[in-house]
Order: structure tokens, then C-alpha cells, then sequence
């Protein structure tokens, strides 16, 4: 039960931070900082035997006539991200109170964090395919309310809704992806998936469940020809760049893709689809980040170039 108690208690303390404010007035953030650390120290404690090859698991049946299940597991992979999601929350909340000392709505910061932390762990831990769309659609909801948090800012409303459109475009086909893609390997369990990897690079939908896949994981994570979102998304409060578009909601996509790896590479179509956006966004990025002296631009384009070159090394 411990990871599904994880996500949710995000969520729960989200719902939670008016109350918590009310009681421990100034130093209310302690509280709301106290959890990632908490769940980090939990990863922490669970490691040993995900190192050892045994990851945590835990199912429960949620909408069986849709194949939907709550799915969570905890493995290598699951296991770094969860810990980049926990340990930076807390460094955030933290400095986010100090930052954002004296706004009027830093309340809703903190809720919409702790939402936005608790839909990555749901992202990284899920073990369903259906429920990966979920905890995706939830992040790109936390995430837009972030960038738009000054939104009293013109700016900061269109950067939001540039970022909104571009990624729920990629999302859209992303779902169409992952559905071919659970009727290709004949389960939405995403541990069955990655074990079918020749079925499903057989199944004559996989040219199309692979593009459409792609286009998700390429547009979350800011690469080409998508990767002059999140340079405009730094608009949003430094707290907010910190912890979206430089930590964890862009390493979405790249975490799709290790996900997925087992399952879709190998092929001719992965190598130049992957390898080329990668590429093409590593030179491009790196080339624009020369010409800026805004400080949070130039680190925009660098994450951005960053990115590449990770996803050109999966390609």
C-alpha cells in the first residue's frame, strides 16, 4: 500500500493547504516541505531491495471492463525519478516561501506543487498503461495552472496556453499510441508490455502506435519541432521554472521513452525518429542558448539542448 499512500497523500495535503496555513500560520511551508521529504526518505528505505531486483508492487482493480487498473510499481527506473521528483519538491517548497514571501496567493503555489509533485510520482510509479494518460493529463494540468500563476500577466496567460496546447497535442496522439500499443502487446500492465517487445515490433500497427507515442514523449519533453515551448514557459515565478521545466514535468518525456525502450527500439523507425528529434533539438537549442544573456533563457535553452542530447542516446 505504500505507493499508492504516496501519491495520494499529495493530493490530500494539496486539498489541505488553506487548513494547514490556518493552524501553523508562517510555518506552514515546514509542513508542506515535511512530505516530499518524508516520501524520499520512503524511496530511500525501499531501495536496497529495488537494487536488488525486486521491485515493490501493487495492484488493485479499479474500471475492469476498460482494462483499468491502479498499477503502481516501484523499479531502477521508477526509483531515480522518484527520488528527483521528492528531493527537488522539497528544495523548492523551501525556497518557493522565501521567494514568493509576502504574495497574496502563495497558498495556491504551494497546493498546485504538491498536486503537480503527487501527478509525477502517479506518472513514474504507474504500472497501466491507461493510468500513465491519467497521471500525464494531470501533470499538464498542474503544470499549466503553474506557468499562469501571475496571471494577471499577459505573458505568463500565454506561455501557459502555449504550453498547454503544444503538449495536450502530443497528448492526444500519445493516447491513441498507448491504446494501439495495449491491444498490440495483448496487456495495458506495462511490466507485460516491455516483455512483448517482439510481438509488438511484429504487429503491423507498430509504425503508427510508435509515431504516435513519439510525438507525445517528444512534445512533453520540449524537442523538436516542439522546443520553443518551454523557453517561453519560463515566464512562470523561478520556483516554478525550477521545478517544471528544469527538474522533472520535461524529464516526462524522456522517461517515457526509457519506459518504452524495451518494448519500441531497436528498429529502424525508432533509430532516426528518436535520434534525429534529439539531435536536431541538441543543435539547434545549444545554438540559440549562445545568442541570450537573460539568465533563465539561457538556462531554458540549455535544458533544452540537454534534453537532446539524452533522447538522441535512447534513439
Amino acid at each position: 500500500m505504500a505507493l499508492p499512500i504516496a501519491v495520494a497523500s499529495g493530493f490530500v495535503l494539496a486539498l489541505l493547504v488553506p487548513l494547514v496555513r490556518r493552524l501553523l500560520g508562517r510555518w506552514a511551508y515546514l509542513a508542506f516541505a515535511a512530505l516530499p521529504a518524508a516520501l524520499a526518505l520512503l524511496f530511500v528505505s525501499l531501495a536496497p531491495g529495488v537494487i536488488d531486483g525486486e521491485p515493490v508492487l501493487w495492484s488493485s482493480e479499479w474500471v475492469p471492463q476498460l482494462y483499468l487498473s491502479l498499477s503502481f510499481s516501484l523499479d531502477g527506473l521508477s526509483l531515480l525519478f522518484s527520488l528527483l521528483i521528492t528531493g527537488i519538491g522539497v528544495a523548492v517548497i523551501l525556497y518557493a516561501e522565501h521567494y514568493l514571501h509576502g504574495h497574496a496567493e502563495i497558498d495556491r503555489f504551494h497546493a498546485l506543487a504538491l498536486a503537480f509533485m503527487a501527478s509525477m510520482l502517479g506518472l513514474v510509479l504507474a504500472d497501466d498503461l491507461l493510468l500513465v494518460l491519467v497521471f500525464w493529463g494531470l501533470t499538464g494540468v498542474t503544470s499549466y495552472l503553474l506557468i499562469g500563476f501571475e496571471h494577471s500577466i499577459g505573458t505568463s496567460r500565454l506561455s501557459a496556453q502555449q504550453a498547454r496546447i503544444l503538449t495536450v497535442s502530443g497528448e492526444l496522439a500519445m493516447i491513441a499510441g498507448l491504446v494501439l500499443l495495449g491491444y498490440a502487446s495483448g496487456s495495458f500492465t506495462i511490466s507485460e508490455v516491455v516483455e512483448a517487445g517482439e510481438s509488438v515490433q511484429a504487429d503491423a500497427r507498430y509504425g503508427l502506435l510508435t509515431f504516435l507515442i513519439l510525438l507525445g514523449a517528444l512534445a512533453k519533453s520540449a524537442q523538436f519541432p516542439f522546443h520553443f515551448w518551454l523557453p517561453h514557459a519560463m515566464a512562470a515565478p523561478t520556483p516554478v521554472s525550477a521545478y517544471l521545466h528544469s527538474a522533472t514535468m520535461v524529464k516526462a518525456g524522456v522517461f517515457l521513452l526509457a519506459r518504452m525502450f524495451p518494448a519500441l527500439a531497436g528498429t529502424s523507425l525508432w533509430f532516426f525518429l528518436v535520434t534525429g528529434a534529439g539531435v536536431t533539438t541538441m543543435v539547434i537549442a545549444a545554438y540559440i542558448a549562445l545568442s541570450r544573456h537573460d539568465l533563465k533563457a539561457l538556462l531554458a535553452y540549455s535544458t533544452v539542448s540537454h534534453l537532446g542530447i539524452i533522447t538522441a542516446c535512447f534513439g
